[in-house]
């Protein structure tokens, strides 16, 4: 339960449910992370298996403390992801983690003394181990991601796929970049958006102060906030640059980024080839980043794709004037010009268009008075879980 949108959506969906109708088990494959505590008491966290436990561990360590056989498949698994990415010339594999997944799979022992349930829900991909290691009658997996930005080996994927009861999608875009590579699966899909609760995310930005970070001060910047993993998705790699056409257009830009990942090197090297250190600042994780997103002037998700990002319409919610990158689902996300602004995924006509915005008064405060007019809480959505145990 580490810190990430998927996760915060699995959160909002526990604290949805009303535990009157179900009963529900949680496994999950370690029991860490920052949001472990928020967990609803209601639900049956069960035991954490040795054999799962390895999944994100690495392989040295796997080898050091007996799990030969699963140190050997991970190793193979990476070794496969390695030669795809070399030979297709990618920036990612999106299916390394079914790779490893399917080789440690013949090494996992079953669920099934857990019994058998009416619903199984795989909430992240890749599904291997509720379709083959769970007893459910109806078994569902999520698809949290835009499936027309990724590499992935079609072949390996489908398997997980196509058994399912449903493959619950959380937006029109997901559903149709889902099925530009899997058009066979579309009597599967269903649509269930990501669940958030307003009270929740106001009540938690207003926990505690944010010292020394993003405080007003004698300067008069403007409070720029990112939230997500630091990876190639989220695009935070490319903040430097578009940060600093903003400070050579004439703005004081303070540009606050909360997450950690595999690309936090990649950013901090070129924080300082742009020049930008006192301007862009990594703040790493936060258990509650909402506290920061309020304090902010502007929320920006410049990713190069996503599912539909949580962070957005929680930054909605806080009332926080938006503006996004034109990734494919960008349209799914929010009305431009209405609840946010979408800009250019090119650098500097990013800039520019969020220069045009910054100097825009009337459309920033037009944006925030539909915001506050608006509804971003979505809980009704678990009434489709509800529909699918036909309670």
């Amino acid at each position: 339960m580490e810190i990430g949108g998927v996760e915060r959506s699995l959160i909002g969906l526990l604290h949805s449910l009303d535990y009157k109708k179900v009963t529900v088990d949680l496994f999950l494959h370690r029991h860490t992370g920052e949001f472990m505590s928020l967990i609803p008491k209601e639900v049956n966290l069960l035991p954490e298996d040795k054999y799962y436990a390895t999944y994100s561990r690495p392989v040295k360590q796997l080898f050091k403390e007996g799990f030969i056989k699963i140190g050997v498949s991970r190793a193979l698994a990476a070794l496969r992801t390695k030669n795809e990415i070399k030979k297709k010339n990618l920036k990612e594999n999106a299916s390394s983690v079914t790779y490893s997944v399917l080789y440690t799979e013949p090494f996992l022992p079953s669920l099934e003394k857990y019994g058998n349930y009416d619903l199984a829900i795989s909430f992240l991909m890749p599904h291997n181990i509720v379709l083959r290691k769970v007893k459910a009658k109806k078994k569902i997996g999520w698809i949290h991601t835009d499936y027309s930005t990724i590499y992935l080996n079609k072949e390996i994927e489908k398997p997980n796929w196509e058994p399912l009861d449903h493959i619950v999608s959380i937006s029109k875009s997901v559903e149709k970049s889902f099925l530009s590579i899997f058009p066979e699966l579309e009597s599967k899909i269903i649509e269930i958006e990501n669940i958030l609760h307003p009270k929740i995310v106001k009540e938690q930005a207003k926990e505690k102060e944010v010292k020394p970070e993003l405080q007003r001060n004698e300067d008069d910047a403007i409070l720029f906030c990112s939230v997500g993993r630091i990876s190639y998705a989220k695009n935070f790699d490319q903040i430097p640059f578009v940060c600093q056409k903003l400070v050579e257009l004439g703005h004081n830009v303070k540009w606050y980024i909360i997450g950690d990942g595999g690309s936090t090197e990649e950013v901090e090297k070129n924080i300082q080839s742009c020049g930008m250190e006192n301007h862009v600042f990594l703040l790493g994780k936060k258990a509650n980043p909402y506290p920061y997103m309020l304090a902010c002037d502007f929320y920006l998700q410049l990713s190069r794709y996503e599912g539909k990002a949580v962070t957005v319409r929680e930054a909605q919610i806080l009332g926080k004037k938006v503006i996004i990158s034109d990734f494919p689902t960008a349209k799914s996300q929010l009305e431009d010009g209405v609840d946010g602004i979408i800009v250019p995924m090119e650098n500097i006509a990013a800039a520019e268009a969020i220069d045009d915005f910054i100097r825009d008064k009337e459309k920033q405060n037009a944006i925030v008075q539909a915001l506050k007019e608006g509804n971003y809480g979505n809980e009704e959505e678990v009434e489709k879980i509800y529909e699918l145990l036909d309670i």
